[in-house]
Formats: structure tokens, sequence, C-alpha cells
């Protein structure tokens, strides 16, 4: 936690020093984001004597229908294509995207891929590294790049996304005021455009921008060591769940972002549920022993990496325990699999055998990936103090 709150406080405030020597290449989504911010301030106290629980549902319902277009169509069908879907599914993402006024599918995947491809580098568009708030905000008027063509050909195939390029302008529009419409008949026109239009998109900015600088900087780092991205349960609520960062940047290819039964991920849930209605398919997971085994071969040639040059007798230690560790959880890994192989040809009598064995083997497993997730971290935060 200690390590969180420094990384925080010194890319904040690397963040506030970086601002004044910026310059503003898209001047045109500086003026729309900033006049938005300040239209808002300055209406708000107009909202307030008009505020209802209509106007809350109108935010939080518009909140929701963006954010889920955003975490569902953009996110995971679009930029890492986790899912395949229907074309009424995909239609139904791309116009809720508008509430969101995050630019079209194409242009938000083609940045988001480059971000994946160089996360924490100089060409990662939302780079952690320049700073807080140039992650949460600053980038969108400094990035300033022509879309790669070959990075997002798949894309540009479909003939609802590149229609939706072609007339993002209109289509946002349009299914803003139609917003505005339907407030209108439940609150006055002034809560309606203050309430449901101003302060909605504040919101899902907000929540959205979290993603690239809170989640990068404040959370947990079981599954991707070696990068900023953590994963934040706090994040997740607020962005349907994709504040499950660590694991996404480690397993982008997973439909889901939270992993767990009990992680608050709606947007796995309407994906999964939508597969059960015929809406999805070709819903792409990795099975929990095999993402811990493949995780555990790369913390472990990460951390032996680090400590190749420390030649201390507690060095010494650690690398003896990551070894042996590492070759334990691989062996009962590869022994899980064997034995889930034999339990699809077994006869009644090996099966309730099989299963007495699979059941132990992966407490085993659980109770291995525990050590070494404790290990792990503990010689993370050693070395970090070390080398600070």
């Amino acid at each position: 936690m200690q390590i969180c709150l420094a990384s925080f406080g010194k890319s904040f405030c690397f963040s506030i020093l970086t601002l004044f020597n910026m310059r503003i290449n898209n001047k045109g989504i500086f003026a729309f984001i900033a006049g938005y911010h300040v239209l808002l301030l300055a209406l708000l106290p107009a909202l307030i004597k008009v505020y209802t629980w209509e106007v809350t549902a109108l935010i939080v319902a518009g909140w929701a229908i963006g954010c889920l277009s955003i975490t569902v169509g953009y996110h995971r069908l679009f930029s890492h294509r986790t899912y395949k879907a229907k074309p009424f599914f995909e239609w139904v993402c791309l116009l809720g995207s508008g509430l969101a006024i995050e630019a079209s599918a194409i242009r938000w995947s083609n940045d988001h891929r480059i971000h994946h491809s160089h996360v924490d580098t100089d060409k990662d568009p939302y780079c952690i590294n320049k700073g807080f708030w140039y992650a949460h905000i600053w980038w969108m008027f400094d990035y300033r790049k022509d879309i790669d063509k070959r990075l997002v050909s798949d894309l540009l195939k479909n003939p609802r996304v590149s229609f939706q390029d072609r007339h993002y302008g209109l289509i946002t529009l349009g299914v803003n005021l139609a917003y505005f419409g339907i407030g209108c008949l439940f609150v006055s026109p002034l809560a309606s455009f203050v309430g449901g239009c101003l302060l909605r998109l504040f919101v899902i900015h907000h929540c959205t921008w979290f993603i690239n600088s809170l989640a990068h900087v404040w959370g947990s780092r079981t599954y991707a060591k070696e990068q900023t991205a953590a994963d934040n349960a706090f994040m997740a609520l607020l962005t349907f769940g994709e504040g499950y960062h660590n694991y996404h940047h480690a397993i982008a290819s997973d439909y889901r972002n939270g992993v767990r039964w009990y992680h608050f991920d709606p947007s796995k849930w309407i994906i999964w549920t939508s597969s059960k209605l015929g809406w999805t398919s070709n819903l792409k997971w990795v099975s929990d022993v095999k993402v811990r085994q493949s995780l555990v071969l790369k913390d472990k040639s990460m951390l032996l990496e680090h400590l190749v040059s420390e030649l201390d007798e507690k060095a010494t230690e650690l690398r003896h325990k990551l070894e042996e560790l590492s070759g334990a959880y691989h062996d009962k890994a590869t022994l899980l699999s064997k034995k889930l192989r034999e339990l699809r040809d077994a006869t009644d009598e090996q099966r309730r055998r099989l299963l007495n064995e699979v059941r132990e083997l992966k407490k085993e497993l659980r109770d291995l990936w525990k050590s070494w997730v404790a290990l792990t971290t503990e010689t993370t935060q050693e070395y970090r103090i070390a080398h600070a």
C-alpha cells in the first residue's frame, strides 16, 4: 500500500509539472471537454434547484448505457475480439456509445491496441509514466496520430463499424438529442440538459479515464507484476467490471475481466447471458490453472533476471525458493491436465477415483498459488525498495 501511495504521489506531482510544458495539439477536443466542464460548473446551481429522483435515474441510466456500450462493445468486442456478436448486438453497442462520446469504435480501438502493444512506454498513447493527469485526460489533447489501417483492418471490413466511423458526428448528435428528449418527458428541459447530458457525460468520462490513470497506480498486481496496470475492485464498481486491469493486461484475450465468481463484472454477465440467447458466440476465456501456470513461469523468469546480479545469501535462498515452488506448481498443473483428459473416457468406477484425485490436485494447486503470490510479492517489493 505504501508503494502504491508513493507511486501515486510521484505520478501526481510529475504530471502537474508536465502540464505546464504541454502543447495542445487537438484544440477541438480540448475546447469540447473544457467547454462542457465549464458549462456544467456554471449550471450546477440551477440544477440543484430543480433536482429530483427522476434526474438521478436519468443520470444513472445514461451512465450505465454509455459505459456498458464502451466496455462490452468498444473494449471487449471490437478492440480485443474476445467474442463474436450478431449485427443487431453490434448496433446496440455502436449506438449506445453515443452517450459516452469517446470517438468512433475504430479510433478508440486503434488507440487501445497501441496501448496494449506498447504499455508503459513512450509509444503508449496514455502512458502513466508521463504523469497521472497526462494518462487521465491530457493525452487526448496531446496525442495526435492517424489511424493505422493495418492495425484495425478487421474493423474496417465490418460495415456497421465503418458506417459508425464515417457518420460518427451525426450518430452521436442524434443519440444525445434523443436522450435529451426522453429526459424532457420526466423532468424539466434544464434538468434533462444539465443532469441527463452534461453531468452524465462528466461521470462517464472520468470513470473511463480513471482506468487509464488510477487503475495504473492503485491496486494489486497479481497477474502481471512487471506492469503498472492494477486490479482495483472499487474501479470495477465505477466502470462495470473494467477495474480488474492487471488481469486484463496479462490475459487480454479473455472476455472476462473479473475472473472470480464474486468479482463485480456486469460486462461479462451481459456477454455470457447474450450467448445463451444466441446474440453472442465464441466467448474466449482461459482456465484458471492455465493462467496461473503461465504466470508462474513468467514471474519466475522476471524475478530471476532481477536477482541475477545479487550474490548474497538471501538472494540465493530466494532463487532456490522460486525454482522449487515454480517446479512444484508446473508438475501439479501438468498432472491435473492429464487427469482431466483421462476423465473424458473413464468408466464409472475410474471416474469416481479420478474425481477425488482432481479435487485433491486443485486443493494443492490453490495452496501452491497462495505461497507463490506471497513469495513473489515479497520479492518484488524488496527489489523495488532496494533499487528505489
